[in-house]
């Protein structure tokens, strides 16, 4: 008997029936193709009690294959590293051959060199798929301290003890994207902002300030999407305490993560905000079970040392006593709350754009002094205007901003970056330009060497938003998608709407221009079409980075792949013709397709290739005939086939790799 018959008696496939014979005590060979009849009778009748036998003792082994790897215990080794770290060097760190770190960095969208630098975040993240424990070298971390940072530090070391003063505490507010941060923020300050945000989210980084108890308290409000990361980090380095917003009806999510781990990082104490628990799908002992589980964060009424807020940005509930934990945190920590109000001003940039009619605008937070109009300001050594109006998170004119004050600068000359820090002094005046003015058009280039050595199709991007903050989100955010199959070069960003200039460049150098919150003129749209320049505008973030994957797939070239099927003996020619024949033939492995590609083999070469139009089995027309079974078909090709050539039957698919 076959055993193509016999195993479509036991209702298997021939592969399968030739495995599992063996371990049943049929030893009949793998590739066998005849089984006689006594043999085939016994495996006939005993086949059901086999079968059951065998897929007992394979559930028996996989079970006890379970067991000896649950007893496995997997000892993460601790890595301790500073805020920053080379790849080499934490691959010595982790006793790691740096090509395999290389190859993890990859694999998450992270394409660096031996000798780059990657932050903590990014070793974390590529450590949990090694089997690490990264953890952050203190000693180090505050050794490589942001020069930004060192420079507050130095300034507010030098004060007098007796002339430093308790300053409102500044808090940030950090979650996931849809757990209700902004409206958290909005119960809290009693304003509405929240409707005239674009899909719920907000779109730029914003300061405000409430009282409590006769006290000020400033928010940081940071964006909540994740590829605002880079502007979360830099909101947690100038905060002192951070609101991790949790969702009573959802848990912690991957955003959640992120976010404690930048709070985590940056050493801040933190107060858990479990949103939403007016919802009636609100579960407090799901969300606090996800902190545990996820986070490792044990709430205090579950006997740990995680403070957690039960509230409702919703209806308003648990809002004060909110605020009532924050004082309290910020009095536990009194000592590192301290400014002299007499001083020269000096704060850190939060947000920075340039306004059609005022010229570059940048809001600052006072970390120490006193900012006044009229005062002079410098960055990094240069004069770069004098505030020559100030404004407050409501928009009202204001004389002086004390420390952890937000306030808004009006009278820069140059547009500085999210992070940077300005000085109330004196310095050097510019001169026809800025060095650090990294806010218009900065073109990106690549190095004949890199040109050469990279295959990776580009996608050109001339990116425009309305603040500085968001432009470099979103080139942080758009680098990650890069991948060995496409890449994206962002060949300038700026800020304000997009302009003629915009266009001339997009035309010469093939590239889309990427509009986030700008708009386009008349004038500008009709040159857009003359042109034939891809514009493309967007309010939401999501929306933006979906499309440019949309964009990155388009450019994905195309594999050609062959794919042998099977392979047919010639047992007869039926009929010869000037360009086909028809022939019959025997399956020796796979499967004879109708509508493919053949080639004809003799002697084991190649003479001939064809096409099969036809293909008959019992005088029937059918799409496939499988392994040992008979058939005629019709062959167009040059008609040299001769009985005892081999027709090889073979396919070409188109495959596109999903990026």
């Amino acid at each position: 008997m076959n055993v193509t018959e016999l195993a479509r008696i036991l209702k298997v496939t021939p592969n399968d029936l030739r495995e599992k014979l063996p371990k049943m005590g049929f030893d009949i060979g793998f590739k066998a193709i005849k089984v006689d009849p006594k043999t085939a009778q016994r495996i006939m009748q005993e086949w059901p009690f086999l079968l059951r036998k065998l897929q007992q003792e394979e559930a028996a082994k996989a079970a006890a294959n379970k067991t000896a790897v649950a007893e496995v215990i997997v000892v993460k080794k601790v890595v301790a590293i500073p805020h920053f770290i080379s790849v080499r060097d934490f691959s010595t760190l982790a006793n790691l051959p740096v090509n395999k770190v290389l190859a993890e960095l990859m694999k998450n969208g992270v394409f660096a060199s031996m000798n780059e630098r990657i932050d903590f975040d990014t070793a974390s993240i590529i450590g949990e798929n090694m089997n690490l424990e990264v953890v952050l070298d203190v000693k180090k971390a505050d050794e490589e301290k942001p020069e930004n940072n060192k420079k507050i530090e130095e300034i507010l070391n030098k004060e007098k003890s007796g002339d430093l003063l308790v300053r409102p505490p500044v808090i940030v507010v950090m979650g996931h994207v849809d757990h209700g941060k902004t409206k958290l923020l909005d119960a809290i300050r009693k304003t509405n902002v929240v409707a005239g945000e674009h899909g719920g989210i907000t779109q730029h980084i914003g300061a405000y300030q409430v009282v409590r108890k006769g006290r000020p308290i400033t928010f940081i409000d940071t964006p909540g999407h994740e590829a605002f990361t880079a502007m979360r980090s830099r909101g947690a380095k100038i905060a002192d305490v951070a609101i991790l917003v949790v969702a009573a009806d959802d848990g912690v999510q991957p955003q959640t993560i992120e976010a404690y781990k930048i709070i985590q990082a940056a050493g801040l104490p933190f107060i858990v905000a479990i949103n939403k628990i007016d919802k009636p799908t609100a579960d407090l002992n799901k969300a606090k079970q996800d902190l545990v589980n996820k986070l490792e964060l044990l709430p205090e009424d579950w006997g740990g040392k995680t403070v957690c807020a039960p509230v409702s940005a919703l209806v308003g509930k648990g809002i004060e006593e909110l605020l009532d934990l924050i004082l309290l945190s910020a009095d536990a920590d009194a000592k590192s709350m301290k400014a002299n109000p007499d001083a020269d001003a000096v704060g850190t940039i939060i947000e920075s754009r340039i306004d059609k009619n005022s010229g570059p605008v940048a809001t600052m937070l006072v970390q120490n002094g006193t900012l006044r109009i009229g005062d002079q300001l410098v960055m990094s050594g240069n004069i770069i205007g004098k505030a020559r109006s100030l404004k407050n998170y409501i928009g009202e004119e204001i004389k002086e901003a004390l420390p952890s004050t937000p306030v808004r600068i009006l009278g820069l000359k140059i547009a500085p970056a999210v992070g940077d820090v300005i000085e109330v002094g004196e310095g050097e005046r510019v001169k026809g330009g800025f060095k650090k003015n990294t806010a218009q058009h900065p073109v990106l280039t690549t190095t004949k060497e890199e040109a050469e050595n990279d295959s990776a199709k580009k996608l050109n991007l001339i990116i425009k938003s309305d603040v500085l903050g968001s432009a470099e989100a979103i080139e942080e955010s758009l680098l990650k998608l890069n991948n060995e199959d496409v890449k994206i070069k962002i060949l300038t960003k700026g800020l304000g709407n997009i302009i003629e200039g915009d266009i001339s460049r997009a035309e010469s150098s093939d590239a889309q221009i990427i509009g986030f919150n700008v708009k386009t003129s008349t004038q500008i749209e009709a040159l857009v079409r003359e042109k034939k320049v891809k514009v493309s505008s967007f309010n939401v973030i999501y929306d933006l980075i979906e499309y440019i994957k949309l964009e990155m797939q388009k450019l994905v070239v195309a594999k050609i792949e062959r794919v042998d099927l099977g392979r047919l003996k010639v047992l007869a020619v039926f009929r010869t013709e000037n360009k086909s024949q028809v022939i019959g033939g025997k399956v020796l492995d796979g499967q004879a397709k109708n509508k493919v590609s053949v080639e004809i083999i003799r002697n084991k070469e190649i003479i001939a290739y064809g096409k099969v139009t036809s293909l008959q089995s019992g005088k029937m027309d059918v799409p496939t005939v499988d392994t040992d079974q008979e058939c005629g078909l019709l062959y167009e090709g040059k008609p040299i086939i001769a009985i005892g050539d081999i027709v090889q039957f073979f396919e070409d698919k188109e495959t596109i790799k999903k990026l």
